[in-house]
């Protein structure tokens, strides 16, 4: 395994390992390289490569792999091994993992022997069962699902996994494929006729008839929320990924007039879901990629898949499909290299957001140290205020409190400096899996205020709900507070405690008399009463 330096030691990342995980789709083949630390406490996608190979072109018909895709296979193969060896990764550190197409061609042996023979590369044929469960993987580690349905749609094959209590059941694998579907049954290059769409929905509802825990209505509980903006804990959910489904998901967020931060954790809609498959039915094959989010490469087979995401949620009585970023890629990540070698332990993380805030806070060098202060800091004040009900905290605030002070100042590694501004920019640009583009929204934003100004949504309004700007406004205010009481970077405050008396609320603290003469210095030059008073209609007493 290779372990590279990439990074200065302070922020954790030093002495990075780095894999290539190589996925050979029957669509598209992706290269994607990522650095990581020992034990999972960091990671992140470093590189990319991208090919629309199209490997199963044809052999819905002819049952082997065709001359031409084998050549287009083969070509890219050499790139990537090329691209391999220059960046010094080598044979032990590239996964390399074939899907459906190449499973089921017929040549399938004398494919692998020329590609691994070319290329140096070995190729991991994987078996329907593996494919599911390196899906399963993907999206339990990067959405909060614990009841309902993995969907993965590839260009050869779609994969369900039943999940409960966040464990993976059946995982069953259906030629529905929006490659096979689109040559068998819409193979034309003019709008799509009714007569075809009845046909592909007839064929995925048919096909999936035999699963009585789809069609039991395992999806019916999962409602509530504002429409598309994310689906926050709710349970019996239907998690979904694929090139296709964040395709579909980033059109729909676009037509829908959200700002777009990327469709992790988004949640499309069945009605959007509906639009979305008259839009593209609408036009012809070659004018569908100038919908908004379409890629080039997509737009002849984006229907069909469309079609079969719409045939699952109406068959399992979900209100939409939550759509994560990550793919098989991400699987077999996750399960051969981040957790390789730790004995006994599943390839899930414990607690699927509290990885992502401690990811992104080493990624970026946080003060860890000083960070988990701060957050400890603003969980007591929050819960002070909320025991003795100076505030009425709404679901899930707390999480985004915690989220917010521990990514404060990841902005500094751009420059101290306006550091809460950069601190914004980098959250949004996150992904933060786990939480949904409101969420994330809104950790920014608190992040963004928590050193001065009066905290508004801005350009964010539209991905936000009723109430959201006070929740924002009582956030950056503790987090401020917080901030100045950790102002030394040297944990001085043990405790603090907000208390209510009277119109005031006073504010207690826990330390050694000489060590906290900094901390009460920058809450009385800083700490910025007028804001507390704005937000909490009290004013600050420090005791």
């Amino acid at each position: 395994m290779s372990a590279g330096v990439i990074g200065p030691a302070a922020g954790g990342t030093s002495h990075a390992r780095r894999v290539a995980v190589i996925d050979l789709g029957s669509n598209s083949w992706r290269l994607v390289v990522f650095s990581y630390g020992r034990g999972g406490r960091w990671w992140k996608r470093t590189d990319e490569l991208y090919e629309d190979v199209r490997i199963g072109a044809g052999l819905a018909a002819s049952g082997r792999l065709s001359v031409k895709a084998i050549a287009r296979g083969l070509e890219t193969l050499s790139v990537f091994a090329r691209f391999c060896r220059a960046n010094g990764l080598g044979r032990e550190d590239v996964h390399a993992v074939a899907t459906s197409a190449i499973r089921e061609a017929a040549n399938k042996e004398q494919f692998l022997r020329v590609a691994q023979a070319r290329s140096g590369l070995r190729i991991d044929v994987l078996s329907e069962d593996q494919e599911a469960w390196l899906g399963y993987v993907a999206a339990a580690n990067t959405s909060t699902l614990r009841d309902g349905i993995v969907l993965e749609l590839g260009g050869g094959s779609l994969q369900l996994i039943r999940v409960a209590a966040r464990q993976a059941y059946e995982r069953p694998s259906f030629a529905l494929g929006a490659v096979t579907l689109t040559e068998e049954l819409l193979p034309g290059r003019a709008p799509a006729r009714a007569s075809e769409l009845k046909a592909v929905r007839a064929r995925t509802r048919d096909t999936l008839a035999r699963l009585e825990w789809l069609r039991a209505g395992v999806g019916a509980t999962q409602n509530g929320g504002s429409p598309g903006v994310g689906a926050g804990n709710l349970e019996n959910r239907l998690v979904g990924l694929g090139g296709s489904v964040r395709n579909l998901a980033a059109a729909a967020m676009h037509a829908s007039g959200f700002r777009d931060l990327g469709v992790q954790g988004y949640v499309m809609t069945r009605k959007a879901l509906a639009e979305l498959v008259g839009t593209l039915a609408a036009l012809p094959v070659r004018k569908r990629r100038t919908v908004y989010g379409i890629k080039p490469g997509r737009e002849d087979i984006v229907l069909a898949a469309a079609l079969v995401i719409e045939a699952v949620v109406d068959l399992g009585g979900f209100q939409g499909i939550e759509v994560t970023e990550a793919g098989l890629r991400e699987g077999v990540f996750f399960a051969r290299a981040l957790f390789d070698g730790e004995s006994g332990r599943s390839p899930l993380f414990e607690d699927v957001r509290r990885a992502a805030v401690i990811n992104l806070a080493v990624q970026y060098e946080s003060d860890m140290a000083h960070v988990e202060h701060v957050a400890r800091l603003s969980m007591q004040m929050f819960d002070s205020l909320g025991e003795q009900e100076v505030i009425h905290p709404r679901p899930g605030e707390r999480e985004l409190l915690w989220a917010a002070a521990m990514l404060h100042d990841v902005g500094v590694s751009v420059d101290y400096d306006d550091h809460h501004k950069h601190s914004e920019y980098l959250i949004l640009a996150a992904e933060l899996p786990g939480f949904d583009p409101r969420e994330r929204a809104l950790i920014a934003r608190i992040a963004r205020f928590h050193r001065k100004g009066i905290p508004r949504l801005g350009e964010l309004a539209s991905l936000t709900r009723p109430g959201d700007k006070e929740l924002v406004s009582r956030c950056a205010v503790i987090v401020r507070l917080a901030e100045h009481l950790e102002r030394g970077h040297d944990q001085a405050v043990s405790q603090v405690e907000l208390s209510a008396d009277g119109e005031g609320v006073g504010l207690h603290v826990d330390g050694h008399e000489e060590s906290v003469a900094l901390p009460r210095w920058s809450v009385e030059r800083y700490g910025d009463g007028e804001a507390f008073a704005r937000v909490f209609g009290r004013e600050l007493v420090i005791a």
